[in-house]
């Protein structure tokens, strides 16, 4: 059996969707994300205190970047993911892990806008910092699919993968904070990837840590 921890609106999104894609059996056992992630049982699965936290078959992995790259090998190497000489394998590595580079900063900006209550506590330096590095990484990916290629629909030329999932669950973050206005190709890719079931089945049902579609850079000017 497997068991997924899970917080919607983190980085345990990108672990559900990937086995939403996977349609493997699963069960997802929700947590508040507050400060029961320290409890002492689910420090025994996360020893950060951190989602996503994921139990198979006696087992216990964290870290989304290793969970992705465990599950595809087992489930999915050369459709989600990309066998050991497969000519995208080393592109699928750089951009499941890309992920994290952006979720970095977008968890950054969720400090400052969502966890940092009052407005004295929050630092337009760094939220300017975050945002525009956010915006880097969007570029990065903008290149990407812009390469003239064929079948550059998706991060690999060879089509959909858990590396699309991966930076896209992390895009989905990073919109809270930084629009897609000026990066049209990750605005129709986006919006390709997030058509797919699997990616639906994957968003919060009730309440997420966001309470509004869109923080504004603070202060306004």
């Amino acid at each position: 059996m497997i068991v997924l921890h899970h917080c919607p609106q983190t980085r345990s999104m990108r672990t559900l969707w990937l086995l939403n894609e996977l349609d493997i059996d699963f069960q997802v056992k929700l947590h508040a994300f507050d400060k029961s992630l320290r409890a002492p049982e689910y420090l025994s699965l996360s020893p950060a205190g951190r989602v996503p936290a994921l139990e198979i078959e006696g087992e216990r992995m964290f870290e989304t970047g290793a969970i992705t790259e465990y599950l595809c090998e087992r489930f999915s190497p050369d459709r989600l993911g990309r066998s050991p000489g497969a000519p995208d394998r080393m592109a699928w590595l750089v951009w499941v892990h890309f992920a994290e580079t952006i979720s970095q900063h977008t968890a950054a900006l969720t400090q400052q806008h969502v966890a940092l209550r009052e407005d004295h506590m929050r630092s337009p330096i760094v939220m300017k910092l975050e945002a525009a590095r956010i915006g880097k990484c969007y570029d990065a990916i903008e290149a990407r699919l812009s390469t003239p290629v064929e079948n550059r629909d998706y991060l690999l030329t060879s089509g959909f993968s858990a590396a699309d999932i991966s930076v896209g669950q992390a895009v989905y973050m990073s919109r809270f904070f930084v629009k897609l206005d000026n990066h049209p190709a990750v605005a129709d890719w986006y919006e390709r990837i997030t058509d797919r079931p699997a990616f639906q089945k994957s968003l919060p049902k009730g309440d997420g840590i966001y309470d509004r579609d869109f923080y504004a850079p603070w202060p306004v000017e």
